[in-house]
Order: structure tokens, then sequence, then C-alpha cells
């Protein structure tokens, strides 16, 4: 089985790596990983990689004189690992219009939230502050408007009332570590096209159902 070939870009802890690094063990899934890429010395998630023998780079953001400089060194260091799809996990950084365009829907991110509702690094704050039963996750294509894309997988998770961001937070990262994978095969597997601005299933296997929250009793 040929796999596709991914890199990962972290900053920090490395929470939705390790969840692709697990997906990735398994004999069945359709890609692996050839490159971990942090833009941070400090990030945990590079002892996640290194762990499991996947080979890291460190490629310092304030190193350079600008985003799009920056994004070209990126670029060249995942060119020479063959990676075919990079996925951004947990990475801090706008890539440039240029590091986007060049890969054009070969660029996967995951956010905590039901885009487009409560984009940037505040999502969980934004949905308790607006006051909204279901927030969630979304895993999308990346375009270079920050957290916008085809979307390609999408959980919901209930706002409970007594949530603060740190509860939410880790109700949510628990579906996304579940969703990440599960795009990334969808990709792989050529079970999802990418149309302008929509992803189209090409072999629809899920049922119509409502989520309600609070339930219906």
């Amino acid at each position: 089985m040929d796999r596709l070939k991914i890199g990962v870009l972290i900053s920090g802890r490395g929470s939705n790596l390790r969840a692709l690094i697990d997906a990735c063990a398994a004999e069945d899934f359709p890609a692996e990983i050839n490159l971990v890429l942090s833009n941070k010395l400090d990030a945990r998630g590079l002892a996640h990689a290194e762990a499991t023998g996947i080979d890291t780079v460190v490629i310092e953001h304030d190193k350079f004189p600008d985003r799009e400089s920056f994004d070209r060194a990126i670029d060249a260091v995942l060119k020479a690992a063959n990676v075919e799809l990079v996925c951004l996990a947990g990475f801090m950084r706008l890539l440039s219009t240029w590091f986007v365009e060049t890969w054009r829907d070969r660029v996967v991110n995951i956010h905590p939230s039901l885009l487009p509702a409560f984009k940037g690094i505040d999502a969980h704050a934004q949905a308790i502050a607006a006051g909204v039963r279901l927030s969630g996750c979304t895993v999308h294509i990346v375009r270079p408007e920050m957290d916008a894309g085809p979307v390609l997988v999408q959980a919901a998770v209930p706002v409970m009332p007594d949530d603060d961001e740190d509860t939410l937070a880790a109700r949510i990262l628990a579906a996304e570590h579940r969703c990440y994978p599960y795009a990334i095969r969808l990709l792989a597997e050529g079970r999802v096209k990418i149309v302008g601005e929509r992803a189209e299933d090409q072999a629809p296997g899920s049922t119509a159902a409502t989520l309600i929250h609070p339930a219906i009793e």
C-alpha cells in the first residue's frame, strides 16, 4: 500500500500530533508521517516524534525578516522530505499567501470550533460568551484567510452551563483527536475531493441525523 506522506507543523505540546502518530502506527492507515517541523526549539511535540523515530526539524520564525522567507524555508524542507500533505497541529503562525497557494489544497488545519463560527485563538471563550449550546471542531483545507477553507470533517460538542474555557477545551480536544486522523484517511483514500471552496464526498457513507442539545425528551 502506497501511504500518503505527511508533514506535521507544530508549535507546542503536540496533542493532535500524538493522535496522528497513533493513527499512522496502524498497518491499515493510509498515511505516514515523514517529518515533524516546529518553529520553536522547546515545542514538547518534538519529543513525541523523536520517540517514535520520526525526523524532526526546527526552523525558528524569528530568524527571518518576513513571513514569506520563513515559509520558503519550510517549503524547502518539506519538499526535501517528500511530503505530499501538510498538517497544521497547533502551529501558531499564519502561513503566507505564497505558501498556501504553492501547496493549494494540500494544507490541512484543525480548529476548535464549528467554523465559520468563532475564528481565532480564543474560540472557546468566544463560544462561552456567545451562549451557544453546541461548539466543536473543524478539520479544513487551509486558505490564506485565517481559519477559512473547505470543510473536511466537523464534530459537534455540547457546551455545558458550568463550562469554563478549560473544561470546554478538554471536551473539544477529545473530538479533535478522532476527527483529525479521520480527515487524513478520507484524503488519503480519495474519499473526498476539493472542488473550489467545497469538499465533496466521493463515497458518502453517513446517514442524515440531527444533533440537538439539550436533548429532546
